[in-house]
């Protein structure tokens, strides 16, 4: 009987371990079938249209414009399997090349230089060669002794991290939260003070090439339109064209494993599962040779979303995929704790809106303010109360999005505080008022020219829309942990199961990027196939490059 591969969820892991099955395994596509909840997961993008029926907590008032949840920092030189197994991967824009080639030769012709990473209401750009001047990290000795202190920590140490959060390492020195470099490092990768320190140690190693250029963001690789439409549907069509099957709104909520004399082997023997627009349920007979590769936790679970007059309506639902990975944690004990990432959301929420115009009058505007054109990287109000950001796409982001549109996005890491010019927490908020919000911040960095205070009814009269999105396990992957907390991506004695997702364990590699996704999903592949893992793509260890090393040191004296 023909193996079969069942992939619980189609995120970009799951996209990876097809691929891999068919490049590497020597697989069929007609031999795996995919079951999605929905189709945008975290690298997203789309018609706002096309999400509603994702968001059955949310009745809109307005459907049109565009929603991406959040954006992806790619990176050239770090993601190694990204950029692996995207050349496997053909574009649908460019015949004859992959889609390696479409986004690195977009960004070479389009690299990122940001000059206005930071600002605030004193200083507008903090670029004015002062103390605070953003090309200026801000430590002191201190800071910069139990930062090296946690980066040089070596990983068989890790353990001392256990549950320690980034404001307990840095107790002896909260000066640290003060400093230029602790904004651009939070708003850049979305740590909070109460993240676990074991990341942040982790990002100090893989991302130690970036620190010396974090104040331009010279090493974000862009893609040239949205995340979903420039990497997750060319690996959609790749795959369906090799026979895959996808089957949607298909919710797997309970693993049958095989009940062994000693319970030690794990070995899944069905998957029950619940259709999610007709309520019906079933179960799938898992053959032991078959395989199952489960993306054991979902940032985007959970979602709520609002839009220009209708504020969201929180979705308090546990996260569907750590549901499914906590009913298999009920069965063996060396499954992982779900609840450390999916029972916090004050450690793990915050909130994204993306604003349609139908000109170009306001992006036109925050490009003279920001001194920069659309595309270069991120923007973050340093003494906004929710600590907002803004992303200005190079346009256009969107395939579909007509020539007189513009799109942009922006974030707050603290929801639950209220806007410095609106008086009601961030979560409260329609999309009008987030914009209003965003507004009252371009305004005080632009007092001078009043271009914005003074247009504000033409501004808004530009706008198709604003979508909120609220996301209460957006940051979940950098929760406080310890060692054990995150399942090994093939658990010991399991037999045909595997996580490949950001809450699964693998060393020396950091979560929140897609090089973490689906380097677990060669991984899990490799080991099922009996491929040697010294096949794996290699990864750089730029963290032990003296010249590298040396740049980090001079950046933590600017």
């Amino acid at each position: 009987m023909m193996e079969k591969a069942y992939m619980i969820g189609t995120g970009i892991a799951n996209l990876a371990a097809g691929i891999y099955l068919i490049r590497d395994g020597g697989w069929s596509g007609n031999q795996i079938t995919m079951f999605g909840l929905e189709k945008h997961g975290a690298n997203d993008g789309a018609a706002v249209a096309d999400y509603e029926q994702e968001y059955g907590n949310q009745s809109l008032s307005n459907n049109r414009g565009y929603l991406a949840k959040g954006g992806r920092m790619l990176n050239e030189e770090t993601y190694e399997n990204l950029w692996d197994i995207l050349r496997s991967v053909p574009s649908l824009d460019n015949p004859g090349q992959s889609v390696t080639d479409d986004i690195l030769n977009f960004d070479h012709a389009h690299p990122t230089h940001d000059v206005a990473r930071l600002m605030d209401k004193k200083n507008g750009i903090r670029n004015n060669g002062g103390a605070d001047d953003y090309n200026r990290m801000q430590f002191n000795n201190k800071d910069r002794y139990l930062l090296s202190k946690l980066m040089m920590m070596p990983e068989s140490k890790e353990d001392k991290l256990n549950d320690i959060s980034i404001a307990e390492w840095f107790a002896e020195s909260p000066h640290i939260f003060s400093t230029n470099f602790w904004y651009m490092w939070e708003t850049t990768f979305a740590f909070k003070k109460e993240s676990s320190a074991m990341e942040l140690r982790r990002y100090m190693n893989r991302m130690i090439l970036e620190f010396s250029r974090i104040n331009t963001l010279e090493g974000v690789t862009r893609t040239p339109y949205n995340q979903f439409e420039s990497i997750i549907l060319p690996m959609r069509k790749y795959l369906a064209d090799q026979g895959v099957e996808f089957i949607n709104n298909r919710k797997i909520t309970a693993f049958n494993f095989k009940d062994t004399p000693l319970r030690d082997d794990i070995i899944v023997t069905g998957l029950e599962y619940e259709d999610v627009e007709s309520g019906e349920t079933g179960k799938i007979e898992v053959d032991e040779n078959d395989l199952v590769f489960d993306i054991n936790g979902a940032i985007t679970d959970s979602s709520s979303m609002g839009d220009f007059n209708t504020p969201i309506k929180e979705n308090m639902e546990y996260a569907p995929s750590a549901a499914l990975w906590k009913q298999a944690t009920e069965h063996f004990y060396n499954l992982g704790n779900p609840d450390k990432f999916f029972n916090d959301r004050a450690q793990s929420e915050w909130m994204s809106f993306t604003v349609t115009t139908n000109n170009h009058y306001l992006v036109n505007e925050i490009s003279r303010i920001t001194q920069q054109e659309p595309g270069n990287a991120l923007n973050t109000w340093v003494d906004s109360n929710n600590l907002l950001s803004i992303v200005v796409h190079h346009q256009p982001h969107f395939h579909a999005q007509k020539e007189n549109e513009t799109v942009f996005w922006g974030y707050f890491m603290f929801p639950r505080k209220n806007g410095d010019y609106v008086d009601k927490p961030v979560i409260e908020m329609t999309g009008k008022e987030m914009l209003q919000e965003l507004l009252g911040h371009l305004s005080e960095v632009d007092r001078a020219a009043d271009n914005i205070i003074n247009h504000e009814e033409e501004i808004m009269d530009s706008i198709v829309n604003v979508i909120p999105v609220y996301m209460p396990y957006a940051s979940a992957l950098f929760n406080q942990r310890a060692v054990g907390d995150r399942p090994d991506v093939v658990p010991k004695n399991s037999k045909n199961l595997a996580f490949v997702s950001q809450f699964a364990e693998m060393p020396f590699d950091m979560v929140f990027t897609e090089q973490y996704s689906i380097r677990a999903a060669q991984k899990a592949v490799y080991h099922f196939m009996g491929i040697p893992e010294s096949q794996m793509t290699p990864v750089h260890h730029y963290e032990k490059d003296p010249k590298v090393l040396l740049k980090a040191t001079k950046t933590m004296f600017r």
